[in-house]
Parts: structure tokens; C-alpha cells; sequence
């Protein structure tokens, strides 16, 4: 079985990226050049209508939501999140809708809100964002702190680990008052799961592929990617 990754550099992409180097399953990657609009082409809405990125294209067909891909991979290959059956699984499922439907689109948000209302109401909206994502932050600090093994859920990196990553990344690039300006120590237990994913071979896999330093997460950095642009 391979797949097929349409990714952005520094993209959400980046979590299927990961996902895909800890299951050690075949893939390849196919670049939406986001600065010449490749996910408004005709041919990338036909694999995914919404035109956001990533696009996983799998032998059912093509899956589009970080959060459904994530599910998807994990209960074909094991892995990445607690099977049927399991005790964690329903708070672990908890977790993961939180991430995708509440912290990941509203961290989004907080970059973009020139694009959802008019620029003297923007330094409120940013305000307000960031308010509610510290916020979350805080709570996801708080069930860091009582996962065992160093990650979210058991001995070795889950779903929650590779998404939480992600997002504490683009917050330390762009989330403070002023880009680069959150304080990611203010939030120990999950610096120090980022820590240790960033020891993993997946990490290295996705620095090498998406011109990030050696501690994307801890010590988050502008990358260079090796094709497309990450703005």
C-alpha cells in the first residue's frame, strides 16, 4: 500500500508527514505551490473540493481533514491513536476533535484576521484569539502533565503528540503579540514532548524534506524548503 502526501511546506500537511515516518508506511509527496494558488487548480479540487491542504490520496480514495487522516492511518496500520475497544480511546478521540475543531482553526485564525473582518477591528480580533488559545494551551498543559510515558497517551507518540507539535511551532513563529513573542516555556510538559519527538527519526525525515532546523518544535525556525514556499 503507498499513498500519496499533497503538502505545503510548514503546512498542516507536516502532522501527515509525521504520522506517515512513525508508521513507517510507504508514500510520496506531491508539492501544492501555495504561492502560484495550487489548491484553487482544477485538478487538486478534484481530489479534495475545499481546497485546503493536505490531500492524502489512499486506495479508497482521497481524505482531506488533518484530524480524519490522522484516524484513518491509525486504524489501518495501528498505532498513533487507541484501537476499538480500548480504555483511553474515547478520551483520546476527546482530545483530538478538541485540537482539530477548536486550537488548530482558531490558532489559524489568529494569523489571518484581515481575512475575517475589517482592519480597525483586527488588533481586537488578535486579542481575542490569542486569549482563547492560551487558553487552550493551558488546558492541554494541564492533561500533559498527567499523561504517562512523556506523551499524551502511552509509551510512544500518538496523534495528539504530532498535532499538538505542530501547532506550539507556528504559535512560536507567529502567535505572540509580535511574531516569534510567545513564551513556549511557559508550557513544560508538552516542551519537553516536543523534545523528545524531535529525537525521533520522523522529525529528522521532516526536516530534511521541509528545510526546518534540527528542533522545529522547541526552537522553531522559518524554514527553507527544498521546493515551494511555506507563506
Amino acid at each position: 500500500m503507498s499513498y500519496v502526501l499533497h503538502y505545503a511546506p510548514d503546512n498542516a500537511s507536516l502532522i501527515i508527514r509525521l504520522a506517515l515516518e512513525e508508521l513507517g508506511v510507504p508514500y510520496r509527496t506531491m508539492l501544492v505551490d501555495r504561492r502560484a494558488k495550487g489548491q484553487r487548480s482544477a485538478a487538486y479540487l478534484a481530489l479534495n473540493p475545499a481546497g485546503r491542504i493536505p490531500t492524502l490520496e489512499t486506495p479508497q480514495g482521497p481524505i482531506s481533514e488533518t484530524g480524519a487522516i490522522l484516524m484513518v492511518l491509525a486504524e489501518t496500520h495501528g498505532g498513533l491513536l487507541p484501537g476499538a475497544g480500548m480504555p483511553q480511546r474515547g478520551a483520546v478521540l476527546n482530545w483530538l476533535f478538541f485540537i482539530a475543531n477548536t486550537l488548530h482553526p482558531e490558532t489559524i485564525q489568529s494569523f489571518y484576521v484581515h481575512r475575517y473582518g475589517p482592519q480597525d477591528a483586527w488588533p481586537a480580533m488578535r486579542a481575542a484569539l490569542r486569549e482563547r488559545v492560551l487558553g487552550h494551551l493551558a488546558v492541554l498543559e494541564t492533561e500533559a502533565v498527567t499523561r504517562c510515558g512523556g506523551w499524551f497517551c502511552g509509551d510512544v507518540p500518538s496523534a495528539l503528540d504530532l498535532y499538538v507539535a505542530a501547532i506550539l511551532r507556528w504559535l512560536g513563529l507567529y502567535g505572540g503579540a509580535e511574531p516569534g513573542t510567545l513564551d513556549l516555556a511557559a508550557y513544560p510538559a508538552m516542551m519537553d514532548m516536543c523534545a523528545r519527538l524531535e529525537a525521533r527519526p520522523s522529525c529528522a525525515a521532516l526536516s530534511a524534506a521541509e528545510g526546518m532546523s534540527a528542533h522545529p518544535f522547541t526552537a522553531p525556525q522559518a524554514p527553507t524548503p527544498l521546493e515551494g514556499t511555506a507563506t
